[in-house]
């Protein structure tokens, strides 16, 4: 498996979003999931930058797109990508941005640039398990973790150094 690029280095962001769709694509098959024309657009819309993107914000652009959907069209699509693993929802944003490791069992940890917005998805098994852990010390059962951090990425730190 290539390995992924970081958002905030440059990259070919159009592969991307071809290895994000070809990767749902084939996640809602497997699950006998149907991946709808709305859908699917909405998970590409998502996947268009690394900067999370809210409901109404997808609302806006499917509308400029021609397409007449109503928020609940948008929630429904969302609550389908989360379902099947293929976007997150970034809580402190109340904002979605795509999984970067769609198919794979794990949970959200995320570095989020506080002056540009982006969002990095980062795979970090060991420090999942020792939050689970600690919690199970406590008698406290996890069932739903994700991990947000926010800061600055190596670009937006540069600049704020040299203000």
């Amino acid at each position: 498996m290539p390995e992924r690029a970081l958002p905030y280095r440059p990259h070919n962001h159009q592969a991307c979003v071809a290895r994000a769709m070809s990767d749902a694509r084939v996640i809602c098959r497997a699950a006998n999931a149907r991946l709808t024309p709305i859908r699917e657009r909405v998970l590409e819309l998502i996947w268009q930058s690394h900067k999370p993107l809210g409901a109404y914000d997808i609302l806006a652009k499917l509308g400029s797109d021609g397409h007449n959907a109503a928020p609940p069209t948008v929630y429904r699509a969302l609550d389908f990508l989360l379902q099947h693993g293929l976007v997150h929802r970034i809580a402190s944003l109340n904002a979605f941005v795509g999984c970067a490791h769609a198919g794979e069992h794990h949970r959200g940890t995320f570095l989020i640039c506080k002056q540009c917005g982006t969002v990095l998805e980062l795979a970090m098994p060991e420090l999942n398990q020792a939050i689970e852990a600690a919690a199970r010390a406590e008698a406290f059962v996890p069932d739903d973790m994700t991990l947000e951090v926010a800061g600055f990425c190596p670009g937006c730190e540069k600049d704020r150094q040299h203000d």
